[in-house]
């Protein structure tokens, strides 16, 4: 399972970087990728300060953020495609020998290829077109929406550069069967099919790219562009717009500054006291391991707001201990995966951040209204924790620990423990946006990390930008080629079709809401969360609005069913985390997951029928 750079253990297994030119290239990419985030970062600050210490504002901050985010975004996916980092689901591919399994990651590379030429080309021809300027900063639009194209350059570049295990002739070889797949579409396709069957095709050759291992990314690029092709040109120049316009997106900046502002709190010391604060708490119940494994993710989900950050964080730390101490190893990577759930589903959430933009409802009143699903989700694991320990007689081996050794630890805690307060009270009050509260959050960060627990220097910070930024790339770069594949569905009027199939349960809402539920779970089984998000919630929210539910009580809703589709099979990207970076067999650990993933489905249907779960702190916390 490609996913992003997390680990010590994610680099291990990452295949080797390209050597010679193609490795100074992407230093400079990533340089370029880095530097452009920082921008982003930095204005976003300066207008929160010229608003609350100077009262007044300037108009192109937010416009000059959403360009380098773009940008870093486009360049990003290029490093990401040199480094076979891009998030797919390899399931298929581990099932081959040797042999099938090297000609069908060919193949997926010739995808790549392919996607990559289509941006390039029509990208151009798009940027050609393009004579308007930016409202604010008055530059030409050309230059912003140059950004996919260019990306689409870079790819090629490295997937023909050779590095260890990938020689010349064989990047050459996959460049030019990626032409070759390019051509074959873009002048046989339109004597194959037409446009009436243009969102089977879109789903077909999307969803068998995904399965074949084809990064996800370029899986839906790659559909749009199948799908497109009987339109004509006209309709081919749009996919690479509408790829950079759906980054044209303030609220969007949210998911790097809150990643970067996690990298830095991890980086600065903040895990292992989290960590501490836990054992000192729950670690003398049954199960105590078990439990501080749930407290701690806990707590760092009010910090990074990133299920796959955690995961992989928590498990370097706690599933070796548990080990260690009785616990088996799979029940404890399976643990850490479902506990790593609850970093989308308490503020700042990533997954309810892309809600908010999507379907335009207030990041503050999301965060709000997340806070008790978050919390009784962590409550049903802890009591699934001690059901399964009292059984398998895991834990209380553990002393209580003193008030004085708890008051420590929470002493060393509450910097970080604060943040979460300050990132709620503040988007929900009005005080800064939610793309705001991730920069100064990354601000506040700094200082914690090289001022009050002293344990961020350069390298490590550094490190945790590079690590941050890369993150981002991977992550947004699917909600990018997700845009052109929802426009094609909406473009086909599915959203309307699929309404119209439901449209009998709305006089039933608890029973719309049941088959949304089982569908949302299958469709969790397949895709990844935000690429289902863009996806799905043009679909789905406006039939349930039509059925009497709140918009927000549906975007916890939709999330949960989503992060519980990240453990389970096939693609379980946090199982496979966890069991990677913990040691564990994966085929264990997907048993060792399922008592807990029917705790948060009993938690989900809470949420689903009991609107007071969500909806009453939204109410007692106004406006």
């Amino acid at each position: 399972m490609s996913t992003t750079v997390e680990t010590d253990a994610a680099e291990a297994v990452r295949p080797a970087a390209p050597t010679g030119l193609g490795k100074i290239v992407e230093r400079i990419l990533e340089a370029t990728s880095i530097a452009a985030m920082l921008v982003a970062v930095g204005v976003a600050c300066l207008q929160v300060t010229l608003r609350y210490v100077f009262n007044s504002g300037l108009p192109w901050p937010e416009e000059l953020a959403t360009w380098m985010f773009a940008w870093s975004v486009f360049l990003g996916m290029a490093v990401a495609t040199s480094r076979d980092a891009h998030i797919s689901i390899d399931v298929v591919l581990r099932l081959l020998g040797p042999g099938p399994r090297s000609a069908l990651e060919f193949f997926g590379h010739a995808i790549i290829a392919a996607a990559s030429v289509m941006l390039l080309v029509h990208g151009l021809d798009y940027v050609s077109r393009v004579i308007s300027a930016s409202p604010a900063l008055q530059l030409p639009m050309k230059y912003f929406f140059l950004a996919a194209p260019v990306g689409g350059l870079f790819n090629l570049f490295f997937l023909a550069w050779p590095k260890p295990g990938r020689s010349l002739l064989t990047g050459f070889g996959i460049v030019l069967t990626g032409l070759a797949i390019y051509l074959a579409v873009r002048y046989g396709a339109p004597r194959l099919y037409d446009q009436d069957t243009s969102a089977v095709v879109l789903v077909a050759v999307g969803v068998f790219s995904i399965i074949i291992g084809v990064p996800v990314a370029f899986a839906l690029a790659f559909g749009v562009f199948c799908a497109f092709v009987p339109f004509g040109t006209m309709m081919l120049v749009t996919i690479s717009q509408n790829m950079a316009a759906s980054l044209n997106s303030f609220t969007l900046l949210a998911i790097p500054f809150f990643i970067l502002a996690a990298a830095v709190m991890n980086a600065g010391g903040i895990t292992p006291r989290l960590v501490d604060l836990a054992m000192q708490l729950v670690g003398h119940l049954r199960g105590g391991l078990g439990q501080a494994n749930v407290v701690t993710n806990t707590m760092l989900a009010g910090i990074s707001g990133s299920s796959t950050a955690d995961a992989s964080t928590i498990a370097k730390l706690l599933v070796p201990e548990m080990a260690k101490r009785g616990y088996s190893r799979a029940f404890a990577a399976a643990l850490t995966a479902a506990a790593a759930t609850i970093a989308n589903l308490i503020p700042p959430s990533l997954g309810l951040i892309v809600y908010a933009a999507l379907a335009s409802v207030s990041v503050g009143a999301l965060f709000v209204a997340t806070i008790v699903p978050g919390l009784l989700v962590s409550a049903a694991l802890m009591t699934t924790v001690w059901v399964i320990s009292k059984a398998r007689g895991y834990g209380g081996d553990m002393p209580k620990a003193s008030l004085h050794d708890r008051m420590t630890s929470l002493g060393l805690a509450i910097p970080a423990l604060i943040l979460p307060a300050i990132i709620v009270g503040g988007v929900r009050f009005g005080v800064f946006t939610a793309t705001e509260a991730g920069a100064i959050a990354f601000v506040y960060a700094l200082f914690c990390g090289s001022l009050l627990y002293r344990k961020l220097t350069v390298a490590n910070l550094i490190a945790a930008i590079r690590e941050s930024v890369f993150d981002t790339a991977v992550i947004v770069v699917i909600i990018a080629a997700a845009a052109p594949f929802a426009w094609v569905l909406a473009y086909e009027q599915v959203p309307q079709k699929i309404a119209e199939e439901l449209g009998v349960l709305i006089e039933r809402p608890w029973l719309l809401m049941l088959a949304i539920n089982g569908f949302l779970l299958i469709v969790g089984l397949f895709m990844e969360m935000i690429a289902s998000m863009v996806i799905l919630v043009p679909i789905l929210v406006p039939l349930v609005v039509a059925a009497g539910y709140d918009p927000v009580q549906f975007g916890i809703i939709l999330v949960m069913n989503l992060v519980i589709g990240a453990l389970t099979p096939p693609l379980g990207v946090l199982v496979f985390t966890t069991a990677r970076v913990g040691g564990a067999n994966q085929t264990e650990t997907f048993k060792a997951v399922t008592p807990f993933t029917l705790a948060m489905i009993a938690v989900l249907l809470a949420v689903s029928y009991i609107p007071a779960v969500t909806l009453l702190p939204v109410a007692l916390l106004g406006p």
